[in-house]
């Protein structure tokens, strides 16, 4: 993008900030608390990072975690840091800590789950239902045998069931992993095998949008798959059920104690799947304590999500989002759930539900923002009444367009904070994005998020400011792994992120780090392009290309030459819109358009038309697959057809260039 697309700023912060926002009450606590004064959100960045002790000893003691420490690090090093060493957790103790406290005020009868489906009726669920499901979900997991320690594993859409069951297992200290139900079967034996689990909790099937989808063969080869498991859980959901299993409504028949086993800080409390498109997942392993601490300070002081809030952000069940979006819970937040087709029946369903729920935080891509940027969606309109109650629009999984931040502040104004965020399911968190007490700047994540030393390296390991560069983290944080599991010796995780830059963690993101310390994502670094000697980021590619009105989606790779060398062809593959042709003219204008806004190196050598653009089943383009495709490589053997979307259209990309 052109300097002067970007950096622009689009919002600041609010004269009241310190008196409205989460973020206002813990400096205002600091200050009272530990005596600590900051003017500005940099001058409390810098603390933060520079004293991580007492940093990450304030986030325990400002949310006032259960339980005591003698000490918050007990090793620095990456990777092997040890937090809280000796100290005890449980998440979900947290999580049911304020539905308990609004049980006792009277207020039990107040919704905290509000879903919405597909599938079935809605569904709105209580702060006492909550924890009385919880509790016998608890109990029922232990007549199945379910120990601390024990793997409990679901098959389920993003519906209270799975919340109930998650926060069960975690209760008894067992370790969860979930797949959505479009994952195929091959891939979830793929995941689930790896951590060899005892319960597996499913459904038969579901609907998208108009479509029912009857995924009973696909339970059957994943039963058939997990030679650990003891029991199979059914949850009633659609027509489709789950033969010999045993019923959700069984298992939660009779009432228990809702008790809380407490674990080592580093106890594993869930695994997270790397997507796996080109061999097995990585399973990364996430504990109690570093999650429950990276949340608190992930909703409390960058989302702000504040108690009575209602957090509605469209993800799956196999995706860290949905992990990171529940935790709302630990904040006193209230849950909005969607699940199945997120554009059935049309662009506007997101909003009228964000309406219908009173939603203050709304979360989703930069894709569906985009889209409905093209639409001319009325946003603002069909928020009514409710758009003074929304107050952040979140935005991740892709670079967020300046076009986007330009439509968002045309709908609301500075009543609504857009906050573009990255991280990932390797963190479960986020390492760069915004928050209240930051500026936002038009096509930028405004700046690292508390406690993360993050910044630009050259391939030498030297920090670089308004230059393209590897991301890295150079200091732990609490939710950067335990493990992987089965990785004796560390030695995969260590060349996961520690390979490129010893004792620096390497995110495999692509950034410019700018002065004002704000961050342009430009893509993965291993899909980054490099031509004439010069790097570029495809995430630019894609802000300019998709902005046409011909154009729905695309994707670009730099075949180099058999040499390794820089030149090489620039191939653009473009998904058309309904109606549109792509012509010499189309070509022509793809590439003025190209040199224009961007540079005459992103002139592409040959544009070509695919049917669509392969995706992991989190919404990342098949960038680095496609290439080793268009090299010759056979696509079964670089890519898992159950772990993306669209495989069949992977042969076009193929045919389209071996027939140019």
């Amino acid at each position: 993008m052109s300097d002067d697309a970007l950096g622009s700023v689009l919002r600041r912060p609010a004269p009241d900030v310190l008196e409205t926002t989460g973020i206002g009450a813990y400096v205002r606590w600091l200050a009272a608390e530990r005596g600590l004064e900051f003017d500005d959100y940099d001058a409390l960045l810098d603390w933060s990072i520079a004293e991580p002790e007492d940093f990450w000893a304030s986030i325990w003691d400002h949310f006032e975690v259960d339980g005591g420490y003698e000490r918050v690090l007990g090793s620095t090093e990456m990777p092997g840091a040890q937090w809280f060493p000796g100290a005890t957790a449980n998440y979900a103790r947290h999580m049911l800590r304020h539905a308990r406290a609004r049980v006792e005020a009277g207020a039990g009868d107040e919704v905290v789950l509000v879903a919405r489906s597909q599938t079935r009726e809605p569904v709105d669920v209580t702060f006492a239902e909550l924890l009385d499901q919880v509790a016998r979900a608890r109990a029922g997991l232990q007549r199945l045998g379910v120990e601390q320690g024990d793997r409990v594993v679901a098959y389920l859409p993003h519906i209270p069931e799975a919340i109930v069951a998650f926060l069960a297992a975690a209760s008894l200290g067992a370790t969860w992993a979930s797949c959505a139900p479009e994952f195929g079967s091959r891939s979830v034996v793929d995941r689930f095998a790896q951590i060899e689990p005892t319960v597996l909790l499913t459904v038969g099937g579901y609907t998208h949008g108009a479509r029912e989808i009857d995924k009973s063969a696909e339970v059957a080869a994943i039963r058939a798959g997990l030679p650990s498991l003891r029991h199979v859980v059914a949850v009633p959901f659609g027509p489709v059920e789950v033969p010999d299993a045993l019923p959700w409504a069984d298992l939660l028949a009779v009432e228990g104690p809702l008790e809380f086993v407490d674990v080592p800080f580093d106890h594993p409390l869930y695994v997270l799947f790397s997507s796996g498109t080109t061999g097995l997942p990585k399973v990364i392993v996430h504990s109690h304590g570093g999650i429950l601490l990276e949340h608190l300070k992930l909703h409390g002081l960058h989302l702000d999500t504040r108690p009575g809030d209602r957090a509605l952000w469209f993800t799956t069940t196999a995706w860290a989002m949905w992990n990171i979006t529940i935790s709302a819970l630990l904040v006193g937040g209230s849950l909005v759930l969607l699940d199945g087709n997120p554009l059935y029946p049309d662009l506007d369903e997101q909003w009228r539900l964000a309406a219908e729920t009173g939603a203050t935080l709304l979360g989703t891509s930069p894709g569906y923002l985009m889209a409905c940027r093209a639409k001319g969606v009325d946003a603002a309109g069909l928020l009514g009444g409710s758009a003074g109650v929304l107050r952040q629009i979140g935005s991740t999984g892709a670079p967020l367009p300046p076009e986007a931040f330009d439509w968002i502040a045309a709908q609301f104004g500075d009543a609504v904070l857009v906050n573009s965020i990255s991280g990932g399911t390797d963190v479960c968190s986020a390492f760069v994005g915004g928050g209240p007490w930051q500026p936002v700047y038009r096509g930028e994540l405004s700046g690292p998020l508390l406690g993360v030393d993050v910044t630009a390296f050259d391939p030498d390991g030297k920090e670089i400011v308004d230059e393209l560069g590897e991301l890295v983290v150079r200091a732990p944080m609490p939710s950067m792994p335990v493990s992987f599991w089965n990785d004796p010796g560390d030695e995969r995780y260590r060349e996961s992120y520690f390979d490129t830059y010893p004792g620096v963690w390497r995110h495999g993101d692509w950034v410019i780090r700018t002065r004002r310390r704000s961050f342009v994502v430009t893509g993965r670094s291993d899909a980054t392009l490099n031509r004439g000697g010069v790097r570029l980021g495809t995430a630019e590619f894609y802000a300019v290309i998709e902005d046409l009105p011909e154009i729905d989606d695309s994707l670009v790779v730099h075949l180099e030459d058999q040499t390794g060398a820089t030149s090489g062809d620039l191939i653009l593959f473009v998904v058309l819109r309904e109606g549109a042709e792509l012509d010499d003219a189309l070509r022509a204008r793809i590439r003025d358009t190209l040199r224009a806004q961007l540079s005459p190196r992103h002139t592409p050598d040959f544009v070509a038309a695919v049917p669509a653009v392969p995706r992991t089943l989190t919404g990342k383009k098949l960038e680095k697959p496609i290439k080793q495709v268009l090299r010759g490589k056979a696509p079964e053997d670089v890519i898992s057809a159950d772990a993306v979307s669209d495989f069949d259209a992977v042969a076009a990309f193929r045919d389209a260039v071996r027939d140019r």
